[in-house]
């Protein structure tokens, strides 16, 4: 989404005049900060454990179980099997006020870790048909034991809290297996918004190419709406040697893949907003001298507005039925094919009043304005139900290069964490502020 001018001196005006209330509110940022480094190791700890036992979307029984024995040991009423594996805590403040929600999400995935830690997984599964590691390659694991500790230091708080804390542990946000439902448009579905009803909500991730210490945000768009896609081209097989045979699918997939980035370069107003149409497997064929009935091919769609995506699946849809027709081949497109999220959106207004809170968590010169990125993250699902804010910490070792460190999602992938105090920190200020506030 386009941040305009306005916006930014919305940001600007409700940050004063945030920063000048909060100024005459109970200032508890001290006691918060205390907690937080008390808690830490503890945090570390929890982290740890689960990095070492990592469960795919859908399947993170024991990661679950382990939350909800910690919310039930701290008097926190405790919800369990929401949207599958998800599990729900209720802190009800000493006082009347908002039902403020914070998500952290509990999947890890189909990647073999290489890291050199001595917590590194050694967990093995089978996933879609392969025999494959199971890493924590994402920071869900460091997600969890922040709001771990979170809940612990409110539940602390609760002789002073003005209002309720609702605690999401969110499966399945990498997506859910083919057949399955999953992740947080599930637990919206199944009610994890009501009883009591949400007013808010804040959710955060540890991006490791971030330094410890800092935050990143952005109002509006923050994270990409994201699509997968399935294409099927079937033509005619033959020998190898006779293609004038054949409708050889393998050339018309090769044509389609070639199109297809016409969508960025020509139709797409990429001075507005990014967008990304990637094709990221494809299959057909067994053997050097056949050309196969069929290839399949598996990709994604980024786009920062919904207008875009409009655009781009419509032209996805005419390049792919289009170029098959003119090679005499059939096209099958599905789209979306397993999993569709729409942008993660922050609500202007809420990122502008609570702006000053992270700047108090982190420090002022440490909360960074970023641009949009073309990640996609399904808190997307409850920011489209209530107003959300959704920002990043970081987990990068202080001075190292972050075009050094491992990619989210990749093998050697790793954090620092000196950086989860951070986020315990930032959330448990989120959640005082904004009870502080009012609605």
């Amino acid at each position: 989404m386009k941040i305009k001018n306005t916006a930014i001196a919305l940001i600007t005006t409700i940050s004063l005049c945030t920063g000048q209330l909060l100024a005459q509110k109970s200032n508890y940022s001290e006691l918060i900060a205390k907690s937080a480094n008390n808690i830490e190791q503890k945090v570390i700890d929890w982290r740890r454990d689960i990095h070492q036992n990592p469960e795919l979307g859908n399947r993170e029984i024991r990661t679950a179980a382990m939350v909800a024995k910690h919310l039930e040991s701290l008097g926190i009423e405790v919800k369990t099997e929401v949207g599958i594996t998800g599990v729900i805590g209720i802190l009800k403040g000493n006082f009347p006020g908002p039902v403020v929600a914070l998500r952290a999400d509990m999947d890890a995935l189909p990647v073999l870790e290489r890291t050199p830690v001595p917590f590194a997984s050694k967990v093995k599964t089978v996933y879609d048909g392969n025999e494959t590691g199971v890493m924590h390659a994402c920071g869900h694991d460091a997600h969890v034991a922040i709001l771990m500790g979170v809940a612990e230091i409110l539940a602390g708080m609760k002789n002073e809290l003005k209002g309720t804390v609702k605690f999401i542990f969110q499966p399945a946000e990498e997506g859910a297996p083919k057949g399955e439902e999953g992740g947080a448009e599930l637990m919206v579905k199944e009610g994890a918004l009501e009883n009591p009803k949400v007013d808010v909500i804040f959710g955060l991730h540890i991006i490791a190419q971030v330094e410890v210490g800092k935050i990143t945000y952005r109002p509006g768009g923050m994270f990409a709406g994201v699509a997968d896609m399935k294409i099927t081209i079937k033509g005619k097989s033959s020998h190898g040697a006779e293609p004038w045979s054949s409708v050889d699918p393998i050339v018309t997939s090769a044509q389609i893949i070639n199109n297809l980035q016409t969508i960025i370069s020509r139709n797409v107003k990429i001075t507005e907003n990014a967008a990304v149409v990637t094709i990221g497997a494809i299959h057909g064929g067994n053997r050097s001298n056949i050309i196969p009935e069929q290839v399949e091919m598996l990709g994604t769609i980024r786009t920062l507005s919904e207008s875009d995506e409009q655009l781009i699946f419509e032209r996805i849809r005419q390049i792919v039925t289009n170029t098959a027709e003119a090679n005499g081949a059939e096209a099958i497109v599905e789209l979306p094919y397993s999993s569709h999220y729409p942008v993660t959106f922050n609500n202007i207004e809420l990122t502008a009043k609570m702006l000053p809170t992270l700047k108090k968590a982190a420090g002022e010169s440490n909360v960074i304005l970023v641009p949009a990125e073309t990640g996609a993250e399904d808190f997307s699902f409850f920011a489209n139900e209530v107003p959300g804010l959704y920002f990043n910490i970081g987990g990068l070792p202080k001075g190292k290069d972050p075009e050094t460190s491992a990619p989210h999602h990749t093998p050697e992938f790793f954090l620092d964490e000196s950086g989860f105090v951070t986020g315990v920190e930032a959330m448990v200020n989120l959640v005082v502020d904004y009870m502080e506030m009012g609605k």
